[in-house]
């Protein structure tokens, strides 16, 4: 598997992000892949204000892990 996100994995992502309403700068995604794949918040950008921090799974095709990462935006943007 690739070790780098491509194109159409960040196109996969934001598939996901804009259908919860995530607006595309509050979200920062590794350019890396590392297992397991994982999504927090955490400081970041320029303006140094909270974000969505996203790591997608080196070794999970990312169409069985898009909805596990769809299941866990939904539950950290309730709180």
């Amino acid at each position: 598997m690739d070790e780098i996100i491509t194109m159409e994995d960040m196109a996969a992502v934001y598939e996901v992000t804009d259908e919860l309403g995530i607006d595309r700068e509050s979200i920062n995604v590794e350019l890396g892949k590392e297992d397991p794949g994982a999504w927090g918040t955490g400081v970041g950008g320029m303006m140094k204000r909270e974000v969505i921090e996203i790591t997608l799974p080196a070794t999970t095709p990312l169409d069985e892990w898009l909805p596990v990462l769809r299941e866990g935006l939904s539950a950290l943007l309730k709180g």
